[in-house]
């Protein structure tokens, strides 16, 4: 059978698509970095623990005092695990997908339902949007929207949009037809039949379309984390990488308690709107344990606590990170570096923002997967990344990413074998941690059977040397040895998850001289670039 390109031509119509209607996808790129920055101001405005108090109050309204107790723990150990900035970003990424994918799928599925031929077009599509993998997603969303949150955002709502349309649908379906005929008969409009006599009793089946598409947002979550969103998906994916089972853990761990308080709420919302639901609610018997507050308590309680955040925020003590200690060359430039959540890509990238942020740069980094970093790169949206493993594994990025999905296996049986005192051959690249921690030993291989490998290079965008030319001459000059390497991926090592520029400001403490060597305060290229060893970056 002759072969059926339905790849290439998806690809002529996507490329059709950026060229024609570029003007359209970035005016929803607009939109949605709009709301996301709006409703993001929010959660992470106030302190952590005024902000647990308040959607503790949220939840006591709606579904009584231990499920207010549960969600402030709940919000506690997240803030104690320092995850608290990531739970709100994944919190913000999650509440903007469910907004937009609402707008659309209740109007959508309000009109499938009322009209048979509504339905059987919109069936297949919705099909189609359940049962494609949700990694697929990214693909066309990061080619319209770019990299980071518009990308995250859109993918999330296209995998979460079927069951609000097909709930919506569903609910206004099983309405009574007898009611619909007595209020038609009536002489009421078709817009009062549908809000005053098919809606109320839809809702609850509406509410779990709604807390349906909440929770795959959630589990997009973590796929969408790969091109740039942060937050609790970025630290899976940065967990993934290097084999880190704790961070891991305690991400997935914070995305359980968002899971459970959403849907806890969504739920109860529902009984709320529901006319049925409160009428059972009011029978119900009244504990202290499911004692509820009215409402103006609970709007009291939680301007106190909004209060108290405030105050906090403006009296409380000094925060940030240290400023400029060098010359200003930057002069505020703003420079984005994205990196692989590999052990010296990390090691390399945030030295670089530490020694940037010195010379008085504004620098901002990213954690992406492979593709999306050479392709942040490529057009534009990202500036520089310290990590390229060149000529081998990264050539050919555009269809195999270079992802080293062997390494997590093969670190986990070097961790067993170490702990067991085994002898154990693993094959490893250079510089890397674990030769500092492990005490390894390398054997020669005189056949050369794996080639002549590769060496980590600094690759940046076009036109960043003419916009940085300070900065470029730095980084081009820029070399470390496998030691220096080494010895500052094991420190970041052991500092931990969220520490990565401390560790690499205390390492460079430690090598006094390092940083007017590599980053002149002249903003000219360093004296002489310092040989490396096979594999060092440069």
């Amino acid at each position: 059978m002759p072969r059926l390109h339905l790849g290439d031509w998806v690809d002529s119509g996507v490329d059709w698509l950026v060229a024609h209607l570029s003007w359209l996808f970035d005016a929803v790129k607009a939109v949605v970095e709009g709301m996301y920055d709006g409703i993001d101001a929010v959660p992470t405005a106030p302190q952590p623990l005024p902000l647990a108090g308040i959607l503790a109050v949220l939840a006591w309204w709606l579904r009584g005092l231990v499920a207010g107790v549960l969600s402030f723990a709940g919000f506690a150990l997240i803030d104690s695990l320092d995850l608290w900035d990531q739970a709100m970003s994944t919190l913000s990424l999650v509440l903007v997908a469910t907004l937009i994918a609402l707008a659309v799928s209740l109007p959508l599925g309000t009109r499938a339902a009322r009209s048979r031929a509504v339905s059987a077009t919109v069936k297949p599509v919705l099909d189609l949007l359940q049962t494609m993998p949700s990694m697929v997603l990214l693909i066309p969303a990061i080619l319209f929207f770019g990299m980071g949150v518009p990308a995250g955002v859109v993918a999330t709502l296209i995998f979460a949009l079927a069951p609000g349309v097909r709930m919506t649908e569903l609910g206004v379906r099983q309405v009574d037809a007898e009611l619909v005929e007595a209020a038609e008969a009536f002489g009421t409009t078709r817009r009062d039949t549908l809000l005053r006599v098919q809606l109320p009793p839809a809702l609850p089946t509406i509410m779990a379309g709604v807390n349906q598409v909440i929770m795959l947002g959630l589990s997009m979550v973590v796929i969408a984390g790969m091109v740039g969103t942060g937050g609790l998906g970025g630290a899976v994916n940065e967990a993934i990488g290097r084999l880190d089972i704790g961070l891991g853990f305690e991400a997935g761990l914070g995305i359980v308690v968002l899971a459970i308080y959403l849907d806890r709420l969504t739920g109860a919302l529902g009984t709320r709107l529901s006319p049925l639901g409160r009428r059972a609610a009011a029978k119900a018997r009244t504990t202290a344990w499911s004692h509820r507050p009215r409402p103006a308590v609970a709007v009291a309680c939680v301007a106190a606590l909004a209060l108290v955040a405030g105050g906090l925020g403006v009296f409380g003590g000094p925060a940030g990170t240290a400023g400029a200690t060098g010359e200003d060359v930057g002069r505020g430039k703003e420079v984005k570096l994205g990196y692989i959540p590999w052990d010296e890509g990390i090691a390399s990238t945030y030295l670089w923002k530490e020694i940037l942020e010195q010379r008085g740069f504004k620098v901002t980094t990213t954690q992406y997967a492979a593709g999306p970093l050479y392709t942040g790169l490529a057009t534009g949206q990202l500036d520089v990344q310290t990590d390229a493993w060149l000529p081998t594994t990264h050539a050919e990025y555009g269809q195999k990413y270079g992802k080293r999905l062997d390494e997590p296996a093969m670190l986990a049986e070097l961790k067993r074998a170490y702990a067991k005192k085994q002898p154990v051959l693993v094959t490893l690249w250079s510089p890397y941690w674990a030769y500092a921690q492990y005490g390894l030993k390398k054997l020669e291989e005189p056949r050369g059977a794996r080639g002549k490998g590769d060496g980590v290079h600094t690759v940046a965008r076009q036109g960043f040397a003419e916009d940085n030319p300070g900065a470029a001459r730095w980084l081009k000059a820029f070399s470390m040895t496998e030691r220096q390497l080494t010895d500052l991926e094991a420190r970041i090592q052991q500092a931990g998850q969220g520490k990565e520029q401390d560790a690499a400001r205390a390492w460079l403490a430690d090598h006094p001289g390092l940083l007017d060597k590599w980053a002149p305060a002249d903003g000219g290229a360093a004296g002489t670039k310092a040989a490396a060893d096979s594999g060092a970056a440069g």
